[in-house]
């Protein structure tokens, strides 16, 4: 008999592994999401097909498979019918709340500013280009103009003119998620390095992974990096931030907590309420990896200690095309990179179909040193080829 069943909202590559620490400990995992065959769904116990924005069929779902637990995966979800849900006696990890602030950028912006207090860029929200450009007057120029419901960096970019700023405007509504046209325009941070920092609440208390760096282009990431280099002042203060919002937001699970670092500030920028992707890297350079400790908080097992093996790497794997006839090549000469001091390894997602830009997969390395571990990462991504049939 399975420990407990837990259903997970979206299913793709942060839901599959999260799916296989499940299977590994035992549990039932149902694997909902808008399309079939989609990348948990491969490795689950059962499996659902719907929009996560359609209420009544997460309703249903819910209903048919009786979970222990309500594993969100993804922004895009019905957060109101998961509020009522929990509001009815069903359990959602980490919370219903978390889920709600965080689905759109403007929520827990909000709640981290205004209510916790935390340091943050300026910023205003705007739903049209004339406010766009009034908010850019009070953040000043450049700044970022971002979605406040989108996925993986989607829709954001910089503009340093009001010309700029208004076509920044419209590619952040042209990739938005959801129907509701607002942008979040923030000050632009001369920052050092972006982190995040994988802040697990748990039975035993809150915990902390070693901060992660990751570098990122047209708004998603590219490389990632554990450690971050940062000094133990900077250090502490994200953690007393991280520590703040998360148990403000209550429940147990893993948050990707991001900051941007200038200097010796560290400056919350966003927050995750689940496993980020950033930490694919957590998958090479420790243990338990982000996956694991999200279930094992979830399950109220106890998460420390947490051991780290070494500078670590993660760098996607990316498509450059769409297309549902494909291949995978140059495993093997990615997978000969590794030596005896310097493993490497990949994770291919199963996606059934490619888009440009889209991830379908991470390859993961190790070495004497952080530089030397994202080149080794970098070295074995390149390695691996998308065959396209005609």
């Amino acid at each position: 008999m399975f420990i407990a069943r837990l259903m997970l909202l979206g299913s793709g590559e942060l839901g599959r592994e999260f799916a296989i620490a499940a299977k590994r400990l035992g549990c039932e995992v149902i694997a909902c999401d808008r399309y079939a065959r989609a990348p948990a769904m491969q490795v689950a116990d059962g499996f659902e097909v719907f929009s996560m924005l359609d209420g009544a069929a997460l309703r249903a779902a819910v209903a048919k498979h009786r979970p222990d637990v309500i594993v969100p995966e993804i922004e895009a979800i019905d957060t109101a019918t998961l509020a009522g849900l929990e509001a009815e006696g069903w359990r959602v990890a980490p919370s219903a709340k978390a889920a709600q602030l965080t689905m759109n950028r403007d929520g827990i912006r909000e709640f981290a500013a205004r209510e916790l207090g935390l340091e943050t860029s300026r910023y205003r929200f705007a739903e049209s280009r004339d406010e766009a450009i009034a908010a850019a007057e009070h953040v000043g120029l450049p700044c970022v103009v971002k979605p406040v419901m989108s996925s993986s960096g989607k829709g954001q970019s910089t503009a340093a003119t009001v010309e700029e700023l208004g076509r920044a405007y419209d590619y952040a509504v042209a990739n938005m998620r959801g129907d509701r046209p607002r942008v979040i325009v923030e000050e632009f941070i001369r920052f050092d390095t972006e982190i995040t920092l994988l802040t697990v609440s748990a039975a035993d208390g809150v915990h902390f992974c070693a901060p992660i760096g990751h570098r990122q282009e047209s708004g998603d990431y590219r490389e990632s990096w554990q450690p971050a280099a940062m000094s133990e002042a900077t250090l502490r203060s994200a953690q007393s931030q991280a520590a703040k919002v998360v148990t403000a937001l209550g429940g147990h699970g893993i948050f990707g907590v991001e900051f941007f670092i200038a200097g010796e500030r560290a400056i919350f920028s966003e927050l995750s309420p689940r496993p980020h992707d950033t930490g694919m890297v957590t998958l090479m350079s420790q243990s338990p990896n982000e996956f694991e400790l999200h279930l094992r908080a979830i399950l109220g097992l106890p998460v420390a200690p947490i051991l780290t093996w070494g500078p670590s790497a993660s760098a996607v794997i990316l498509a450059d095309r769409e297309s549902e006839a494909f291949g995978i090549e140059g495993v093997a000469d990615a997978l000969a990179l590794s030596t005896p001091d310097g493993p490497v390894d990949l994770r291919l997602f199963g996606k059934p179909r490619t888009l440009s830009n889209r991830r379908m997969g991470v390859a993961l390395a190790r070495a004497g040193t952080v530089a030397a571990a994202v080149e080794r990462a970098v070295d074995a991504a390149s390695r691996i080829r998308i065959r396209y049939e005609e």
